[in-house]
């Protein structure tokens, strides 16, 4: 995780922790919408990924906001809700499409084309972003 931390941190300017708040958001919110096979395949390619979920889901279940409460109840409103996490923490929508751009870079680099193809179609408006 620390490669694509640090090419993150290049890419967009934002600081680390920034970084790696933002890519927890993103693997937690792909994680979730994603279909599982996919998502295993890219956590398993991605060392420290399932960790760095799980600590986002610990910090996640003492609070999130109104849409990242809504997210999880509603369907179809995660990106809402990975979104609304990604602006709190300073991210203009510039930054976020850098840092899924590099996230998506990084897996398709890691854990083929395929894999991480499959994932952005089965969710509603990614492709848009990536």
């Amino acid at each position: 995780m620390e490669e694509l931390i640090t090419r993150i941190v290049s890419a967009t300017g934002i600081s680390e922790d920034v970084a790696r708040n933002a890519v927890a958001i993103i693997l937690k919110f792909l994680n979730k919408e994603g279909p599982a096979e996919q998502m295993q395949q890219i956590f398993d390619a991605l060392p420290g990924a399932a960790e760095l979920v799980a600590e986002r889901e610990a910090d996640s279940s003492k609070g999130g906001g109104l849409l990242g409460g809504l997210g999880g109840m509603v369907p179809g409103m995660g990106a809402m809700g990975a979104l609304n996490e990604l602006t709190s923490e300073g991210l203009g929508m510039n930054e976020v499409q850098s840092v899924v751009r590099q996230l998506v870079g990084y897996a398709k680099e890691k854990a083929g084309d395929d894999a991480v193809d499959e994932v952005i179609s089965q969710i509603p408006g990614l492709s848009q972003i990536v």
